[in-house]
Order: structure tokens, then sequence, then C-alpha cells
């Protein structure tokens, strides 16, 4: 347990690859991280758990299929949350940064071969 405020932003500056979440806390059995996206991520869904997106910097997308179908639009300050089950696929055209909460060990790709690896900082 720590008793000191964890600054996102400056967390945000130890890295700079895209896709490569990072683990900045811990909440309830699940992760609290930061990352850095621009491009597109592979079309993908979760089958046990909702996705949460939360945008700090920047413009991301969340195409949805297989259930709302669209594309969801979030700035600064915006958050969605993509049911499990529904295949989505982020984008961004810009370098993004994001806040995402997901129960530890979800792999962020939907499967566990292809996710990224689990990084603490």
């Amino acid at each position: 347990m720590t008793t000191q405020a964890i600054d996102l932003q400056h967390k945000l500056t130890l890295f700079h690859d895209h896709w490569a979440p990072r683990t900045v806390a811990e909440y309830n059995g699940h992760d609290v991280m930061v990352v850095k996206v621009q491009g597109e991520f592979s079309w993908h869904s979760h089958a046990d758990s909702d996705d949460f997106f939360l945008v700090l910097r920047g413009e991301l997308q969340i195409d949805l299929r297989g259930g709302p179908e669209g594309t969801v639009t979030l700035g600064p300050g915006q958050m969605f949350i993509v049911p499990k089950g529904i295949e989505h696929r982020p984008r961004a055209v810009g370098e993004v940064h994001l806040l995402l909460i997901e129960p530890t060990g979800t792999p962020n790709s939907g499967d566990v071969q292809t996710a990224a690896p689990r990084r603490v900082i």
C-alpha cells in the first residue's frame, strides 16, 4: 500500500511505445493502467469483462460491431465502457493517452497469446 499520490502525467513520460499498457496501481483485483496509442489496434472482444477507456489527452475512436454498431469518439475527460463480448477496435490518428481499468490478468487483445505483457511502473 502506498500513501503517495500517483502522477499519471509523470508515469506517461516513462515510456514511448504504443499499445503497451503500464500498470500504475491495483484496485480491488483490477489493474489501473496508462497507455499511449496511435494508429489502429486489432478488432477484438473480451468474453469475461467490460473494457473501460478514459481519454487523458487526444482523440480516440472506438469502432463497434456485434452489438451496437458504429463508432464512439472520445476527447479528453471522456470515458466509454465497451460491454463484454462486443467486438471493438480502438484507433487514433494522433497520439492519445488513456487510463484503462481491467481485471488483473485480462489480455489487452482479448487473447493471451497476442496480448502485451503486463508491465508495472
